[in-house]
C-alpha cells in the first residue's frame, strides 16, 4: 500500500510524497526523528519502497518525487537548478511535519540533503549519504551522459525489453544486473508507441549540470548532524574520496556495502539495511 501526500515546492511546483507503511504512521514512535527518503537523479519515490517500510516500524519515513520526477511536474520552464531542490526537500520536512528529521539520499538526493542539512540545521538531525561524489566531475562527465541519453533505444516495445537493455545491453553496463534493468523498468510508462521514461531526458541534464561542474566540499564541512556515508563496493563513489568525506564531515561515519554497485539500496537492499540500522539505532535508537 502506498499513500500520496501532496506538497508544494519551490515556485509552487506540485511535489508528490509517498509513505508505504501499512497503514501509513500519523507521525514517528515518540523519540524517534522522521525520515525523509530522497531519491537519486531520474529515480522516484518508489525505489525506497523497501527501506521505507522497514524504517516504518519505529519512523515515519516519506519519500518524495522530486521535481521533474516520478509523479511529481515536470513543467518545461520551472527551475531544475541546486536551490529549487534544496527549498522542495525544505518544503517537503516543514509541510510534511517531520522535521527535524533523517534525510536519506541516493546519489543526487544525497547532494540536496547534505546541502539542506548544511543550510538548515535545525530541520535535519542525521544524515545518510548514499554513493554520491563529493568532488567536481566536469564537462566530460556531463557530454557522456548526454550521448547516453542519446543512445536509448525508445520508444521500447514492451517492459521486458526495458529491462533486458538496461540490465544487459546498456553500454554502460559491465556484467548483467538484472537489479538495474527493474530500476530503469520503475521509470517507464506507457505510451501510444511504446514505453518511454516518465522524465524528459532534457530536464534531467539541465538538473545535472547545476552540481557536475562544482565540488561541494564546503557545503559537507557544514553539516553538523550525525552523518553516515555508504558506499558500493563497485559503485561510483570510491573508497578514498568516500573516507575523505567522512573525514570532512564533522561527526562522519563510514559503510560500506559489498557487492553492490551504484544502486546500493534497491541492488542489495538487505546488505543495505545491515550497512545503514546500525547508525540510526546507535544515533537514534527507541
Amino acid at each position: 500500500m502506498a499513500r500520496r501526500i501532496d506538497v508544494t515546492g519551490a515556485g509552487g511546483v506540485r511535489l508528490a510524497a509517498w509513505e508505504y507503511a501499512d497503514p501509513p504512521k500519523p507521525e514517528a514512535e515518540p523519540g524517534a526523528p522522521g525520515v525523509l527518503l530522497l531519491h537519486g537523479l531520474m529515480g522516484r519515490a518508489s525505489h525506497w519502497a523497501a527501506t521505507a517500510r522497514w524504517l516504518a516500524e519505529r519512523h515515519r519515513a516519506v519519500a518524495l518525487d522530486q521535481r521533474g520526477h516520478g509523479q511529481s511536474d515536470k513543467p518545461p520552464q520551472a527551475a531544475y537548478t541546486r536551490e529549487a531542490y534544496v527549498e522542495d526537500a525544505e518544503a517537503a520536512l516543514e509541510q510534511l511535519g517531520l522535521a527535524p528529521a533523517v534525510l536519506i539520499g541516493h546519489a543526487m538526493g544525497a547532494l540536496t540533503a547534505w546541502q539542506l542539512a548544511a543550510k538548515r540545521p535545525d530541520l535535519v538531525r542525521g544524515l545518510i549519504i548514499c554513493d554520491m561524489r563529493a568532488s567536481a566531475l566536469g564537462a566530460a562527465s556531463q557530454r557522456e551522459w548526454a550521448d547516453w541519453f542519446r543512445s536509448w533505444p525508445v520508444p521500447f516495445a514492451t517492459l521486458a525489453d526495458v529491462r533486458k537493455w538496461f540490465g544487459e545491453g546498456d553500454p554502460w553496463v559491465e556484467r548483467p544486473s538484472p537489479a538495474r534493468g527493474a530500476f530503469y523498468a520503475e521509470v517507464m510508462h506507457e505510451s501510444a508507441d511504446g514505453w518511454r521514461p516518465v522524465f524528459e531526458p532534457e530536464q534531467m541534464l539541465r538538473s545535472r549540470e547545476t552540481w557536475v561542474y562544482d565540488a561541494h566540499w564546503e557545503e559537507l564541512a557544514q553539516v553538523r548532524c550525525p552523518a553516515l556515508v555508504v558506499r558500493g563496493l563497485d559503485g561510483e563513489l570510491g573508497r578514498a574520496e568516500a573516507q575523505e568525506m567522512v573525514r570532512v564531515l564533522p561527526r562522519g561515519e563510514y559503510a560500506e556495502v559489498a557487492e553492490a554497485g551504484h544502486l546500493v539500496h534497491y541492488d542489495q537492499p538487505v546488505a543495505w539495511r545491515g550497512a545503514v540500522e546500525p547508525f540510526l539505532d546507535a544515533e537514534f535508537g527507541v
